[in-house]
């Protein structure tokens, strides 16, 4: 699983924040980072529910190194 993000649609809500955690932070000026772009397996669910949630749908979910079958 690799995240992508499409900052230029991303206006910090936070959701992401709320249901990952440990995935995602938002700055002092309410800018998005990415803590792991490609999570460990024990993090998907969170993830997969911070895409879902995204108010501006500025996630996705993308194949990376780990999620490749």
């Amino acid at each position: 699983m690799r995240i992508e993000v499409d900052f230029a649609r991303c206006e910090g809500n936070g959701q992401c924040v709320i249901d990952a955690p440990d995935v995602f932070e938002l700055d002092g000026d309410d800018n998005l980072i990415v803590l792991n772009y490609e999570p460990p397996r024990e993090h998907w669910a969170q993830v997969e529910a911070a895409v879902r949630s995204c108010p501006k749908r500025a996630l996705a979910i993308a194949e990376g190194s780990e999620g490749a079958a």
